[in-house]
């Protein structure tokens, strides 16, 4: 084949096809009439001798040639799209620009507060757009539509870029006055009621089920290794939340070390060591290849790990 001789933006009209599986969508988001389009997918299946995207009860269904050409044309063009891209130098203090970013509470209440610190002072015209988990998918951020997503993930998709915010454990919140505070141990824990803290992840917007143990993230995994359960009687997504039902009830929050060392300094706040042991965790930021070489990107990501090695005391 002479690749002179094949029109590249072809392999435009597939990528956009794969992710969409839908010539009228497709059509739609590159703003080519559907006759177009479909003219560009006859063309595809005789370029690729293959049919590409099959009609069945699902809908239009990628072939197997087609599962093995869609991360190879993405990255074609990721790498494509960012060499020619215009280099500019980002002007933090000169820049308007809006970042947007998808964050748990946790990472905005521990992180972002810090983050929001420095912008205010070295990018003072810049603005961000912090948005919850359950308001964006991964889609969001491969295309770049969400600058960067922070929380802890259990996975990724293989296209994302990433970077270790920090690390951190677990403690364990009561009211300084709860008289498990003389003798805490394990059947302490197990007899109290517990406040239970969303890990949220990209597009979680629906309730969760006591009994699903195994949804129910980091903790529970481990109390479920030693055979055990604790009692959860309220679920929240907010870390602040919890803390504060902590503080005011006789209830536990097990909480990631740097959450509740928010309190640390509240008399009526008691931060115990687990009595089990739970893994640390990793809080990142992770993006869009597409955004891998933006010279604004890079600023803001550099100094968001600036700020995370500052606050675990580690060197970036």
């Amino acid at each position: 084949m002479n690749i002179a001789k094949v029109d590249l933006n072809l392999l435009v009209y597939l990528d956009v096809l794969l992710r969409e599986g839908s010539v009228t969508k497709a059509a739609n988001q590159l703003s080519i009439t559907q006759p177009a389009m479909s003219n560009g997918l006859r063309r595809l299946r005789d370029l690729f001798k293959d049919p590409l995207l099959v009609r069945t009860s699902d809908g239009m269904t990628p072939t197997k040639r087609a599962l093995e050409l869609k991360p190879i044309i993405r990255e074609v063009l990721s790498t494509l799209e960012t060499t020619i891209q215009p280099e500019t130098d980002f002007s933090p203090l000169k820049s308007e620009r809006t970042f947007r970013i998808m964050a748990s509470d946790y990472a905005e209440s521990t992180l972002l507060m810090e983050v929001i610190g420095r912008l205010m002072k070295q990018a003072p015209n810049v603005t961000l757009d912090l948005i919850t988990p359950s308001d964006v998918t991964f889609h969001d951020v491969e295309h770049g539509r969400v600058d960067m997503a922070i929380n802890r993930f259990e996975e990724l998709p293989l296209s994302f870029h990433q970077k270790v915010v920090w690390y951190d454990t677990f403690s364990c919140v009561v009211n300084s006055h709860n008289p498990i505070v003389q003798n805490f141990n394990l059947q302490q824990y197990l007899d109290n009621k517990h406040i239970w803290v969303s890990k949220t992840g990209f597009g979680v917007g629906v309730g969760i089920d006591p009994k699903e143990v195994q949804k129910l993230g980091w903790v529970d995994a481990e109390l479920t290794k030693i055979g055990k359960q604790r009692d959860i009687c309220v679920f929240t997504r907010h870390y602040h939340v919890a803390l504060q039902l902590a503080k005011a009830q006789n209830l536990i929050a097990t909480l990631p070390s740097k959450a509740a060392n928010m309190y640390k300094d509240d008399p009526e706040i008691e931060i115990l060591t687990p009595p089990f042991d739970i893994p640390p965790i990793a809080l990142k930021m992770a993006w869009s290849a597409l955004l891998q070489h933006d010279a604004g990107h890079i600023w803001l990501r550099r100094l968001i790990a600036e700020v995370g090695a500052e606050l675990s005391g580690t060197q970036s």
